[in-house]
């Protein structure tokens, strides 16, 4: 007789056992469009081995949601909306993940976690309308589901986490029975210490060939327990709990927000902004199609997927550090990262001002796409208990928590960028443009 399940060896993990449910929906081409996406954008640019695609992150964190509802205790049901939810989360992610996230924002008022939730209860798609049509046989998500009897509103209800916003889970998506129980299943796909995080990090690490994202997965695992319906952790896994948030922290300084990744990911994201395409159609391609179609499109967006395709890539001509900007040049930059229109301006005004053509200058001001991305980014919120069942928030217990809240992740509150040649030029006529009538300071 047939075995109902089956076995993949994964980079980080090695081998995980798929049940019935994941090997059903990895059939669907919601998931399998995800072999085409890079799990890090463009970050290949900078760290060679970063080629590892969304769907293997996506396999891993089903992966250890399953393993966090084993060491919690939770009931085959609840495991299974975990395993569902963990491998589902990304299903709603663009062209190079996280590059176009901002644009997205912009444009639409969404993101990728809220294309995820319409995807998965079948109010969306992420698949172009005639690829579907290619393949009519296969499922939507909603369908594997609903026969492995797993409501679809409830994996969704679990992408963004537990909280006040219309687009965050509710309680109320499950049944009054045993309802304050289900807590945990938000927290072991959106909190300050989830799936998602514990695989990017150790995967990412991998890839990238930077040991700063090593984290001991197996302790802090066996030492999470369940308690008032939430997700804690015993005491004797602090240090694995403190080891995953300087892991993250360090990570998203020294990878995620490293200065050339951010340069091309702008330059792509520019390049997308100004061709005044309907952004929900790019956001169904995958990273092949968005560079074949920014060089179909010629002119400026022609020369981006050029310049990416041979990393020939712009090179910073200036930044400023939070701790160099008075109070009206930091109101001058919100009102820039607030705005995309009046930050658009300003780059066209910043290349007119240099002698460039508009578009081959940028400005970078990392900390609203930043939060965009990853709203977690200074979450310590963990429960940690004692022997006694006493419990304590670790941001109170751990000093180096703490600190992580208060630490920068890049190391530029701004950033502008150009064509190598201009730089010395651009520079110049920065702090002019930049803080006009904000009191403009040499650099």
């Amino acid at each position: 007789m047939a075995s109902d399940f089956k076995t993949i060896n994964d980079t980080v993990h090695g081998t995980i056992r798929l049940d019935p449910l994941v090997v059903d929906l990895m059939e669907t081409l919601e998931l399998q469009r995800l072999n085409s996406i890079r799990q890090l954008g463009l970050t290949y640019l900078v760290f060679p081995g970063a080629n590892h695609s969304r769907i293997e992150h996506c396999l891993g964190v089903g992966h250890v949601a399953g393993r966090m509802a084993d060491a919690l205790g939770l009931p085959p049901e609840d495991r299974a909306l975990a395993i569902a939810a963990g491998l589902l989360h990304d299903v709603g992610h663009g062209p190079f993940s996280h590059t176009l996230e901002h644009v997205l924002s912009s444009e639409l008022s969404v993101d990728h976690m809220h294309l995820t939730q319409r995807i998965i209860t079948g109010e969306d798609d992420n698949v172009a309308a005639d690829e579907r049509a290619a393949f009519p046989g296969i499922p939507r998500i909603p369908e594997v589901l609903e026969k492995h009897g797993i409501p679809a509103n409830q994996v969704a209800a679990l992408i963004r986490g537990l909280g006040p916003d219309a687009p965050q889970g509710s309680l109320h998506d499950f049944s009054r029975k045993k309802r304050g129980e289900r807590r945990v299943l938000f927290q072991i796909i959106h909190s300050a210490v989830d799936a998602d995080q514990v695989d990017y990090l150790i995967r990412d690490a991998h890839y990238t060939g930077v040991a700063l994202g090593v984290i001991d997965v197996n302790r802090l695992i066996q030492t999470l327990v369940l308690h008032d319906g939430g997700m804690a952790v015993d005491r004797k896994g602090l240090p694995a709990l403190e080891g995953i948030l300087v892991a993250r922290g360090l990570m998203y300084s020294s990878v995620y927000f490293h200065k050339t990744v951010r340069i091309a990911e702008t330059m792509v994201s520019r390049a997308v902004e100004r061709s005044k395409a309907p952004m929900a159609s790019i956001q169904k391609m995958v990273d092949h199609e968005l560079l074949e179609w920014l060089k179909a499109q010629g002119g400026f967006q022609g020369e981006v997927a050029l310049r990416i395709k041979y990393r020939k890539l712009y090179k910073r001509a200036i930044a400023w550090g939070s701790e160099d900007l008075s109070e009206p040049q930091r109101e001058a930059l919100r009102g820039l990262s607030e705005d995309r229109a009046a930050r658009q301006d300003a780059e066209d005004a910043l290349a007119r001002k240099a002698g460039v053509e508009p578009g081959r200058v940028i400005i970078d001001i990392p900390l609203p796409e930043l939060l965009v991305s990853e709203p977690r980014i200074a979450s310590t919120d963990v429960t940690v208990v004692d022997e006694d069942g006493t419990t304590t928030r670790l941001s109170r217990l751990s000093p180096l928590a703490r600190a992580l809240q208060l630490r920068s992740v890049s190391d530029w509150a701004v950033m502008v960028a150009c064509d190598p040649a201009a730089r010395t030029r651009v520079a110049r006529a920065a702090p002019k443009v930049l803080f006009a009538g904000a009191g403009d300071r040499d650099n």
